[in-house]
């Protein structure tokens, strides 16, 4: 591994979010992947001098469902298109009194309640377990509690995201279990893209952007379509000014990731060599290639 990097910012955005304004030299290009398509072309900038690579999660005019997402492709394209680092910006519902309608959680914990979706890039022929226990890379979020301090948005660092399959919303008895459990939001877009982000040893943090309380609030049948879509979208635009804060302060050339994230595959392979499958491994080409070709 080189001793420093200049870093590469993947920016993911979630509903209401499709564009990211300010990107100079900003070009949309396709980026093919062999686990399929992406969910729309990536966006090629760049931002306050950084390399910057956005995706918009849904595709732009929000095409796709949650569990319909090929988060493979997703997360294969950013890394094949040089990215580094993700910051996954998603809207959510709250669990919590104290994080209202418009408050942002930079959360460092996910219990995934997913079951319809492809979790992993390896399988039959190149087995590999990586560690999620702690899926979040500190340093991302150390970064982005800061910028979101500077521009005094309503912002909490940590919390527990819990990801439902959807695309239905949750009962009102599966809410109040969710709570017990101690989680703070909920939505149903990242998981498996922390997962898969670790996988690919890629850097990883999520902002969570409130836009109502889930259904255990007593209020919560009070909200309208058109409140929840009016949160929706000042959240898009205090999350570019985040975006526009956060990358100076992770432009800087780094050495290795102190989480060591970018390592994650190091001692992950199980299969032996010669019983690994080479189709499998010509994919895993660019998420894998540091430890399947060194």
């Amino acid at each position: 591994m080189p001793d420093s990097i200049e870093p590469v910012l993947g920016l993911i955005g979630g509903s209401g979010l499709y564009d990211i304004d300010g990107l100079e030299d900003r070009e949309w290009r396709r980026v093919r992947t062999p686990w399929g398509e992406p969910s729309d072309e990536l966006l090629f900038g760049r931002l306050e001098g950084v390399r910057c690579v956005f995706l918009p999660r849904h595709g732009r005019g929000h095409p796709a469902p949650p569990s319909a997402l090929n988060y493979r492709a997703n997360i294969d394209a950013l890394k094949r298109s040089g990215v580094t680092e993700v910051i996954s910006l998603s809207a959510v519902g709250s669990l919590r009194e104290d994080l209202p309608p418009g408050h942002f959680v930079i959360v460092d914990q996910f219990i995934d309640r997913t079951f319809a979706r492809e979790k992993s890039f390896f399988g039959t022929g190149c087995v590999a377990h990586v560690s999620v226990a702690h899926p979040v890379c500190p340093r991302l979020g150390d970064a982005l509690e800061e910028a979101a301090r500077g521009l005094g948005l309503p912002a909490s660092r940590g919390g527990t995201y819990l990801v439902m399959e959807g695309p239905q919303f949750s009962t009102q008895a599966e809410s109040e279990l969710y709570r017990q459990w101690g989680c703070s939001v909920i939505g149903m877009t990242n998981m498996p893209e922390a997962k898969l982000a670790r996988e690919a040893e890629l850097c990883y943090a999520t902002v969570a952007m409130v836009t109502d309380f889930d259904c255990w609030h007593p209020d919560h049948d009070h909200v309208t379509v058109e409140q929840v879509v009016k949160v929706l979208l000042a959240n898009a635009d205090r999350a570019r000014s985040l975006v526009r804060a956060v990358v100076p302060r992770l432009g800087a050339r780094r050495g290795p990731c102190p989480a060591g994230c970018d390592r994650a595959l190091d001692h992950a392979i199980i299969t032996a060599p010669e019983r690994r499958d080479p189709a499998l491994l010509a994919k895993l080409d660019v998420v894998a290639g540091r430890v399947l070709t060194g």
